[in-house]
């Protein structure tokens, strides 16, 4: 596990690692050779927005395409430059191998798909992204980091947010102690789940409820922003008894609550839901505050910084930013980099599998209606 408050210094601005990080190269010489990446899924995510982001970055490149539907992934190739010849299904996915355009597989598939197909790709001799959550268990998370290890291949978590300017901006100002020292962290996320036969629903391809989803969200910036790592949680599932005859709700929570204790004395305070639309992110200090609203959204995050009765809306960050650079194109062209300089993501695979062991810990806390200590 990378040691947060180590990383939370390296993440401050103006340092190598979030120069690449929010997609500016660590190094100034340029490879020739952009590192290709095979979208596995062709869904909401990685149609709408993974792909059409290849063309803000610097070092990576859409090559490949893993898709179900054989049409929609004509349709795509043709769209993006993609080569018939580099179009993929489920069943001849491991001929991914023979591919030597393919660097990196990103897979975008339901949660219960994750650790099947990343270390199918490792096994074929690809690094992988995968989206969080990470997969369904720890357990599963423990073989797909095994498997990229004994592959010699890098894996990397989607956290798109440690990419995010306003993020990095708000956790350099409460290292720099803006706001004194750090007493009390909130994070309440959430949206409101419409369609009940949808994947994120379905307990078997999720692994859980909101908390697995959106939920995660609020857990990672815990602990990215306060720098260290939890000790305990104690969690209550706020799910109606009445929801229950929801047919969204029939099979994973709605709302659920769980409070962390860090070692430094900092109260973590966080709530996922799928009844109703929240995103932000809050840190008290003995001389202010800096807040996050919306923080984790895909457009519009606002950072404000506010010290006794006074806030003030900071602007977007901008040093160091290359023009058209996203998140998402930061996460990709991070791993690349890491590739390219043999140095491990800031968000491996490991920082996945400590989210999913926590979550174990929240579902356990809430059913067993105590507090949970967590493992160092």
């Amino acid at each position: 596990m990378v040691d947060l408050n180590r990383r939370g210094l390296m993440l401050a601005a103006g340092s190598t690692l979030a120069a690449s990080a929010i997609g500016a190269p660590a190094f100034a010489a340029a490879e020739d050779r952009k590192v290709g990446y095979a979208i596995v899924g062709l869904g909401g995510y990685g149609l709408g927005i993974i792909i059409p982001q290849f063309k803000n970055c610097q070092h990576s490149r859409l090559v490949a395409l893993v898709s179900g539907d054989p049409a929609k992934a004509k349709r795509v190739a043709a769209e993006y430059g993609v080569p018939e010849t580099h179009i993929y299904n489920y069943q001849n996915y491991d001929s991914i191998r023979a591919n030597p355009d393919i660097d990196v597989v990103y897979v975008c598939l339901p949660v219960s798909m994750h650790a099947e197909y990343t270390i199918r790709a490792a096994r074929a001799g690809k690094h992988v992204m995968c989206e969080k959550p990470m997969a369904v268990s720890s357990a599963e998370c423990e073989a797909m980091i095994a498997a990229c290890r004994q592959a010699g291949k890098k894996l990397m978590i989607g956290y798109r947010c440690h990419f995010e300017p306003n993020n990095l901006e708000a956790i350099r100002r409460a290292r720099a102690g803006e706001i004194g020292k750090l007493r009390y962290f909130r994070s309440e996320h959430g949206f409101v789940a419409g369609n009940p036969s949808a994947w994120r629903l379905k307990k078997a391809m999720s692994g859980g409820g909101s908390l697995m989803d959106i939920g995660i969200y609020a857990l990672n910036a815990s602990r990215y922003m306060t720098g260290e790592e939890p000790v305990s949680v104690y969690a209550t599932e706020r799910t109606e008894r009445t929801d229950r005859s929801d047919p969204r709700f029939r099979e994973v929570e709605d709302m659920i609550e769980f409070e962390l204790e860090f070692p430094s004395g900092v109260l973590g305070s966080c709530m996922s839901m799928y009844s109703a639309n929240r995103n932000q992110i809050l840190l008290m200090g003995e001389k202010g505050r800096i807040e996050l609203e919306p923080a984790t959204s895909y457009q519009g995050i606002r950072l404000r910084v506010g010290s006794g009765m006074g806030e003030a809306v900071t602007p977007p960050p901008t040093t160091g930013l290359r023009a058209g650079t996203t998140m998402w194109a930061g996460q990709l062209d991070h791993l690349a980099q890491c590739i390219r300089q043999n140095r491990e993501p800031i968000v491996a695979g490991e920082e996945g599998l400590r989210d999913i062991r926590i979550i174990e810990a929240i579902y356990q806390s809430a059913r067993e209606r105590r507090r949970i200590a967590l493992r160092a």
